[in-house]
């Protein structure tokens, strides 16, 4: 089984360098529905069957200038781990402060966000297994930050991946191979 993991295709968006809570919240709202600005042309993509898609926006436009004809299915498993502002304040903020917080505040499993780790990590291992029950070569166009938990995930369920980041720019593409079905 062959598996291409790709982050989707950079946003049309621009960051405030300094916000409140408010507004970073806001530009979070903003960004998740964004259009996409360009494509990477990868190639790696030719010959899967399936391609799977996040239920957000840039995932799939992604998907269609990948390809144009092509039918995807959708999931929310593979969806960016959410962000929100990691404090209340009316001051403006540095945007790396409300990145790093909000991340450490995920890592440990804080109310204040959306989703904690335990959580990313559990949605990455369900669809983990379900690709592994069709057990077909397939394309997953998802996000940076959580593709570090699906790879992991999937390295748990036995996959061997080709490279690894610290950091996944947008259009890199990493391919997960497992023999057989997976067990």
């Amino acid at each position: 089984m062959k598996v291409a993991i790709i982050r989707h295709s950079k946003v049309d968006f621009v960051w405030s360098k300094r916000c409140t809570s408010k507004e970073f919240d806001s530009e979070c709202d903003v960004y998740d529905s964004s259009p996409i600005k360009e494509t990477v042309n990868i190639q790696l993509l030719s010959g899967y069957k399936r391609i799977y898609v996040s239920e957000l926006s840039r995932s799939r436009e992604t998907a269609e200038r990948l390809y144009p004809n092509g039918e995807y299915t959708k999931s929310g498993f593979i969806n960016e781990v959410p962000l929100r502002s990691s404090f209340d304040t009316k001051i403006c903020v540095p945007l790396w402060l409300w990145n790093i917080s909000g991340r450490l505040q995920w890592l440990i499993n804080s109310k204040r966000q959306p989703e904690g780790r335990k959580q990313t990590i559990e949605r990455a291992r369900r669809f983990v297994e379900m690709i592994c029950r069709d057990n077909e070569d397939c394309a997953i166009i998802t996000h940076g930050f959580f593709m570090h938990t699906l790879i992991k995930e999937m390295r748990k369920a036995g996959f061997r991946t080709n490279n690894q980041s610290v950091k996944y720019k947008n259009g890199d593409c990493v391919i997960a191979e497992k023999g057989g079905c997976c067990g």
